[in-house]
């Protein structure tokens, strides 16, 4: 009958009252971005300002998250960038070009003299002295090219070499082509998250859009030229001899030394000498590959003057540990095995391909690898996220209070439980929004205007049951006990078809369909916890302390 153990009750409270908790900040808060000079502050201080938007109005030792506010709300800059794939060949070719004179200049007696010829920005064109020894041309760059390392392994060559008479021409692949853009384009991804992330921005959207488009939206930025303008400033990338390596963050390094954290192994820091011996500048490029057993690993070369003092330091320090830096953080500190000359070198480590990818990806972010060029520039302001929030509070209350009358009118003592369930579902929701650090957009508010309508829908289903088992005759508890029991399957039903709707809607979509499907799910759940278990046991409760013969509902 109607009997919940006393561990459920307090479990359902417990939930109810975790709610509550986590969503109360954000009654608590003021906006601080208000105030530049204070935000300024903050943002020195290594923290964000919506973490401290609570701050002297909230006990510290509570819940203190906050629901971010999305850039509908909130106003910010809008960005939709081009990367300018194409620069990179032409790149690539120019750091192509010393390594087949090298190649070629021991052959000069088969292949005669040669130049380089003008032609296309991505190739390299070469006129032979001597046309009959094109075919030892050709096997000798050839030799040049290296397999593309991809998630499922090794593919195409990178480099194609053919001949047009007495020409010799090298040029990328269109397995390299489409596997340049691509790393192109996670490359600028990657740059652009980091430098955002630096300025203490919280939920920005960055994603990609198509094969050559970056879409970028920052709320609670000043204006589309500020990001612009973040987005343009450049990484820091250094090579670094390691003095030392330990845990303390706060050791003394020495004359001429600092200490910096790990990137990926939290809790330690190294020591390393200031001064670098190459920095990012000298980096010509960074490759996913493979070492000699097979095991993934990352290549790297650098241009002629990084080449010469990165071939004398590993030449005189065999053994010791070389630190790369990245933003002030150890990305990786490889042991040198070996004297490196002609300026290349490769990482290993115990890699997954896709790590290796990710490293390579992290050592090309000291500069963007092509220019961006922005075809859409829009700055939302303020106001305008002020009057959305407003218009969204006026809609929303209008549907809580318009659904508030209709349960109390109809289903009177029982629809009054409803009703508190209902205003338990709304904390229950913002309370997970802000322990996910969730974003709240337009359409999400929306998506909480249309929870408020459905969330009394298994009540009503639940109530309508009831109604059914005492027009047959049953009496109070068996009533409320069968009610609940057979409209449980059409609840899980009618939510669990909804439910996987918003995942695809979340999964599929971007931006303003994401917010929707995030509150909407949220909504789902919230709403089947409070129909089945928190007016179930506040029915339970009032049963129990009065023990009515009859009921209405």
């Amino acid at each position: 009958m109607l009997q919940i153990d006393l561990w459920k009750r307090v479990l359902i409270w417990l939930v109810c009252a975790a709610g509550i908790m986590l969503a109360l900040p954000n009654g608590f808060y003021t906006r601080v971005e208000q105030a530049n000079d204070a935000a300024a502050d903050i943002i020195a201080k290594g923290e964000t300002p919506e973490r401290l938007e609570v701050a002297g109005q909230w006990p510290d030792y509570l819940p203190s998250g906050l629901v971010n506010l999305g850039l509908d709300l909130r106003g910010g800059a809008h960005l939709l960038a081009e990367v300018q794939v194409g620069d990179v060949y032409e790149a690539r070719m120019d750091a192509l070009w010393p390594e087949v004179r090298d190649a070629l200049r021991p052959e000069r007696a088969t292949v005669g003299t040669f130049r380089r010829q003008p032609g296309a920005s991505d190739q390299i064109r070469l006129r032979l002295s001597k046309p009959d020894g094109m075919a030892r041309a050709l096997e000798v760059v050839r030799g040049l090219a290296n397999p593309i390392t991809t998630l499922t392994g090794v593919g195409a060559n990178d480099i194609e070499v053919s001949a047009e008479g007495d020409i010799l021409v090298v040029q990328l692949s269109e397995a390299e082509k489409i596997a340049s853009d691509d790393r192109t384009v996670r490359q600028s991804l990657e740059i652009v998250r980091r430098r955002i992330d630096e300025v203490g921005t919280r939920e920005p959207t960055i994603q990609r859009q198509g094969a050559d488009r970056i879409l970028i939206q920052v709320p609670g930025i000043g204006s589309a030229s500020e990001l612009k303008a973040i987005i343009g400033t450049t990484a820091q990338l250094t090579f670094n001899p390691v003095v030392g390596r330990g845990s303390d963050p706060d050791a003394a390094p020495g004359i001429g030394n600092e200490v910096i954290p790990s990137l990926d192994e939290e809790g330690f820091y190294y020591t390393i000498e200031s001064a670098a011996v190459v920095t990012g500048e000298d980096l010509v490029d960074a490759q996913p590959s493979f070492d000699q057993n097979g095991q993934p690993a990352v290549t790297f070369r650098f241009n002629t003057s990084g080449a010469r003092r990165f071939g004398d330091y590993t030449a005189e320090n065999i053994g010791s540990p070389f630190a790369i830096v990245l933003d002030d953080e150890v990305v990786s500190a490889p042991v040198i095995q070996s004297h490196i000359p002609g300026g290349s070198g490769i990482i290993t480590g115990n890699f997954t391909i896709e790590e290796s990818t990710n490293l390579a990806v992290l050592l090309r972010a000291g500069a963007l690898p092509a220019e961006l060029v922005f075809l859409e520039e829009r700055t939302i302001g303020p106001e305008l996220g002020q009057d959305s929030i407003d218009a969204g509070k006026i809609a929303t209350i209008v549907a809580f209070v318009a659904v508030l009358v209709f349960m109390g009118l109809s289903y009177g003592l029982f629809g009054l439980f409803a009703n508190v369930a209902l205003i338990l579902n709304i904390a229950l929701i913002f309370g997970m929004l802000s322990l996910i650090g969730g974003t709240l957009t337009l359409p999400g508010i929306a998506g909480i205007v249309l929870t408020v309508g459905m969330a009394v829908d298994a009540n009503v289903l639940i109530f309508e049951r009831i109604r059914e088992e005492l027009k047959a005759g049953r009496g109070p508890a068996k009533a409320i006990d069968e009610g609940y029991s057979k409209a449980l399957s059409a609840i899980l039903d009618a939510n669990i078809t909804t439910f996987i709707t918003a995942v695809i809607l979340f999964a599929m979509g971007s931006g303003p369909v994401r917010g929707f499907a995030i509150t909407l799910g949220l909504g789902i759940m919230t709403s089947v916890f409070t129909a089945i278990f928190v007016t179930r046991l506040m029915i339970v409760m009032w049963f129990e302390r009065r023990r009515p013969k009859t009921i209405e509902v």
